[in-house]
């Protein structure tokens, strides 16, 4: 075995036992949701730890987008728990959570960055105020505060100062994804669901906004839950990848273990099929 190899083993295996020794941030139990015969995702469960990056891939179909949205709380399940750890009550099942504290979740210890960011942004409301809102929706109130901070993050997404008064409809499809982005991670979350994050953006886009991502998530020690059909974008950003396939979790481990040694068919396929392309 190499040097770069034996490291590269050594530190995933820090990073597993640092995770074991830990408790998990979310913890999932047997989460399922059907559409009368067809199955969205079905009983699928896994520990989240603090600072750990979580990879869902699969076919369009496969149920990773459902999946995200049975724990983010925008669908609700059929079956399971979703038990998160909050600040003052530890491990709370948000499934049965009440609205108001799930909406609460929301603003503050949660983010979700959706694919099309126009779903995420206000789009008549200008690039600050997009970030502003955020921090006004869990107490800011100080106007030059509220701009200053606004002013940090459109900085630490690489928007110039001099946009900050632009809407969002005069940016491009990148710079709308890095603003969506500002605008949730404002709040210093703990949890950030992302849908296809990079999706529909062009190859050198995506290369600069996943390197961005990198960088964030790792500065702020965050955990996040990242949906995609890229396996590149797994590669880079995740610690563990789950495979899906028509609803059900069909392989999981280390993302490196996973990608470089699939196990079972459907994986092997996913893997062989970018390798061909």
């Amino acid at each position: 075995m190499s040097v770069q190899n034996a490291s590269q083993e050594s530190c995933r295996d820090c990073s597993e036992r640092s995770w074991a020794a830990a408790e998990p941030l979310l913890s999932v139990r047997g989460v399922s949701k059907f559409y009368g015969a067809r199955i969205g995702c079905a009983d699928v469960s896994f520990d989240l730890y603090p600072g750990e990056v979580m990879g869902i891939v699969g076919e369009s179909g496969s149920g990773k987008s459902t999946l995200l949205n049975c724990l983010a709380g925008h669908l609700a399940p059929d079956a399971g728990e979703v038990q998160f750890d909050t600040r003052a009550e530890g491990l709370k099942d948000t499934v049965t959570m009440s609205e108001p504290e799930r909406r609460m979740l929301g603003r503050t210890d949660w983010a979700f960055v959706h694919q099309n960011p126009r779903d995420g942004l206000r789009m008549g409301v200008s690039a600050g105020g997009n970030v502003g809102e955020r921090l006004m929706a869990v107490g800011a109130r100080h106007y030059g505060a509220i701009r200053e901070s606004a002013l940090d993050w459109l900085g630490r997404v690489e928007i110039e100062a001099d946009r900050v008064d632009d809407r969002p409809s005069a940016f491009s499809g990148g710079m709308q994804q890095r603003l969506q982005i500002a605008r949730n991670l404002v709040t210093g979350p703990r949890l950030v669901f992302m849908d296809e994050p990079t999706g529909g953006l062009d190859v050198s886009v995506q290369a600069r906004l996943l390197d961005l991502m990198r960088g964030l998530v790792r500065q702020m020690g965050l955990s996040a839950i990242i949906v995609t059909h890229d396996l590149a974008v797994v590669r880079l950003l995740a610690d563990r990848l789950m495979v899906m396939k028509s609803g059900h979790v069909v392989e999981t481990g280390l993302t490196d273990q996973v990608l470089d040694d699939p196990q079972h068919a459907y994986t092997q396929l996913l893997v062989s099929s970018v390798l061909q392309v």
